[in-house]
């Protein structure tokens, strides 16, 4: 682990930049990890996915998969790859300071 300086605030990461630590996060963090990984603003259906995912890591205790993403904000598995080119899974997780999906390569 160990910890970098985004958005001007200390966060504790993993060594694949993952956020260890979900408290941490905060929506200056959101944009600029998501700037980091090419997209350069996060439009409201971002916001739909992120907000989902951290509600959802909240209450089951891990990251969502993309089918429960899809299946629960009514976003389609194209938009997300759209909204989140790098690999929507990883890359919202990543986006919504979460640590690593299971399943995700």
């Amino acid at each position: 682990m160990s910890t970098l300086m985004i958005a001007g605030a200390p966060v504790d990461v993993d060594a694949e930049g993952f956020m260890t630590d979900p408290t941490q996060w905060n929506r200056d963090i959101a944009a600029e990890i998501a700037h980091d990984n090419g997209i350069v603003s996060l439009t409201d259906r971002h916001w739909e996915v992120i907000d989902f995912c951290r509600l959802d890591n909240e209450a089951k205790g891990t990251p969502p998969t993309v089918r429960r993403i899809t299946k629960n904000t009514g976003i389609s598995t194209k938009e997300m790859y759209q909204l989140f080119p790098k690999g929507p899974g990883i890359l919202s997780s990543k986006i919504a300071g979460l640590t690593k999906p299971k399943g995700c390569i």
